[in-house]
């Protein structure tokens, strides 16, 4: 009776042409890694983030994620290459990613839900996820209650339309005075409908259904890793609730793993569920943002903290292998972002 090498080594003779070492595990690699221009985060990593890999980034808002994946496409963007950012729920702000110093002519900025044709107005002329889709919003505490309200992204957003409105005086209506109903004297003649000429500005967002806009940030990331040529490729699903984020099938993070190793690109998936699973090289956990209290009345900073909570492979120090899977150490780096107008402390 044949010995299991003996089958093994017949096994792997008969699928060399199709798969190579079909019953032998493949090596532990230990990739180069790229810093991400937080101190405190490149010496717990031992370096930086891997490259040719994919990383997840897992925390609620406000938590430092979004700050050290502008951070780390400012670095890869300062070396001359490339980046991507597909944002799924329309949350980035230029200005924000320029003020990290990032070169924005080397960014792709890729605006899932954005609709198509003849809309003049972004904010206006979108595809919106209905609210059981998305996570919801915290608790706001305004004066009364004390803390802060939410994530100053989110307040931005509207503004532009909302002042456009204040400047057109027809749209005023006096204190005090009922809206009158506007009587319009060509209503005595009507068009035939075929001949009836509707105006660019009376363009709405057609329904879309909900899984539609993630479903196109997942293709248009598989085309950018697949395509090449992207040193960083950050998929922001931040915002998306993790019912709608467990939908994602395992496959497409492994087809994902494969794409980012074969290219040599960093990619980050930004979320506040772990749903890669295996096909993650590093998942980092942030935890939630705490202010400073360097002063009384002013807002100076946020104070942040970050544990490695899965890394599939550590570099050992030692040159003798130990035959058992030594235990994994749970490693917590701590920083202070600062804001603009606190000073130099």
């Amino acid at each position: 009776m044949a010995s299991a090498a003996i089958i093994r080594v017949q096994i792997e003779n008969a699928l060399a042409h199709r798969i190579p070492s079909a019953l032998t595990p493949r090596p532990k690699v230990i990739r180069p890694v790229a810093p991400t221009g937080v101190a405190e985060i490149d010496r717990m990593l031992d370096g930086g983030l891997p490259i040719g890999a994919l990383t997840e980034m897992v925390g609620p808002e406000s938590s430092g994620r979004t700050a050290v994946a502008l951070s780390f496409m400012s670095r890869v963007a300062q070396s001359g290459s490339v980046c991507a950012w597909i944002d799924v729920m329309d949350a980035l702000s230029p200005e924000s990613a320029a003020e990290a110093g990032i070169d924005l002519s080397r960014l792709l900025w890729v605006r899932c839900g954005a609709a198509t044709g003849e809309a003049h107005s972004h904010d206006e002329y979108k595809f919106a996820l209905p609210d059981k889709y998305m996570i919801p919003a915290p608790a706001k505490k305004g004066l009364h209650g004390g803390g802060c309200g939410g994530h100053p992204r989110n307040e931005v957003k509207g503004m532009a339309h909302a002042i456009g409105g204040l400047l057109h005086p027809e749209t005023i209506t006096p204190r005090g005075a009922e809206p009158q109903k506007q009587m319009h004297a060509d209503r005595d003649t009507v068009a035939p409908r075929s001949q009836t000429h509707m105006p660019r500005t009376s363009f709405r967002p057609r329904p879309v259904k909900p899984w539609a806009r993630i479903e196109q940030a997942l293709r248009v990331t598989d085309l950018l890793l697949q395509a090449g040529g992207f040193s960083a490729i950050v998929l922001d699903m931040a915002g998306i609730a993790a019912e709608c984020v467990s939908r994602v099938p395992l496959a497409t993070w492994f087809r994902y793993r494969a794409a980012a190793e074969r290219t040599h690109a960093s990619m980050l998936l930004l979320s506040q569920h772990p749903c890669a699973k295996s096909s993650g090289e590093l998942m980092l956990r942030f935890e939630p943002g705490r202010a400073r209290r360097d002063e009384a009345t002013v807002f100076t900073g946020i104070e942040h903290r970050v544990e490695v909570e899965r890394r599939r492979f550590t570099e050992t120090p030692a040159n003798v292998i130990p035959l058992r899977k030594p235990p994994q150490r749970a490693s917590v780096a701590s920083w202070h972002s600062q804001s603009s107008w606190a000073g130099a402390r």
